[in-house]
């Protein structure tokens, strides 16, 4: 599964004459479902999509708050064109998503969408139709994202989010109490140390 998720202003939808679908400030979601998508797949995006940080926080810090957080809105947009292969210049699509299969797949990942935030925020366009998408992208902020491909790629991806939470924690706190104690002693025990605070080797090795 793919996804291109911008960071919007305003998006809307529209088929033929008629705007079908409109959101403010928020996220638009196109979405490539792939003939080898399975129900993991709609797990992994729908908590990646929600949890991207991609807005600020209202002390102005970049980069620190998900849709979620800021309770903006989501515009999802199926689109299986994302899905391309390109054979020289043609593009071949057989590696999407069979139409009478993808609209419940797609329906189905909605429905976890709204489950996992609130049913109300969560817009999308019309299946299958000839549409017009209107998005205004606010930075621009554009992400690709793409799910993992197998039960190798799932565990190898948890392990690493686990890692990038702890280093995240671990920045938040500073210096651990424990080295803090363990830089002292090794500078009470350091005699080139205890040298330079009698104004000696220290300050040479400063400079």
């Amino acid at each position: 599964m793919k996804a291109i998720i911008q960071r919007v202003a305003k998006a809307s939808v529209t088929v033929g004459e008629e705007q079908i679908s409109s959101i403010g400030k928020g996220i638009c979601v196109l979405l490539g479902i792939s003939v080898e998508d399975t129900q993991k797949d709609t797990e992994y995006m729908v908590r990646k999509i929600l949890n991207l940080r991609l807005f600020d926080d209202e002390n102005g810090k970049h980069w620190c708050k998900s849709v979620m957080d800021k309770q903006y809105e989501v515009l999802c947009v199926s689109q299986f064109t994302l899905q391309c292969i390109l054979k020289g210049n043609k593009p071949d699509y057989h590696t999407a998503m069979a139409a009478e299969q993808s609209e419940p797949f797609y329906n189905d990942f909605l429905e976890h969408m709204r489950k996992a935030y609130k049913p109300e925020v969560i817009k999308d366009g019309k299946f299958g139709a000839y549409m017009q998408v209107h998005i205004q992208n606010d930075g621009p902020v554009t992400i690709e994202l793409e799910s993992p491909t197998g039960p190798a790629d799932l565990k190898q991806q948890a392990k690493l989010e686990k890692q990038q939470q702890w280093e995240e924690k671990t920045r938040s706190k500073g210096p651990s109490e424990s080295g803090k104690e363990k830089a002292a002693s090794r500078a009470e025990v350091d005699p080139i140390t205890s040298s330079g605070a009698e104004g000696g080797v220290s300050s040479e090795r400063e400079s």
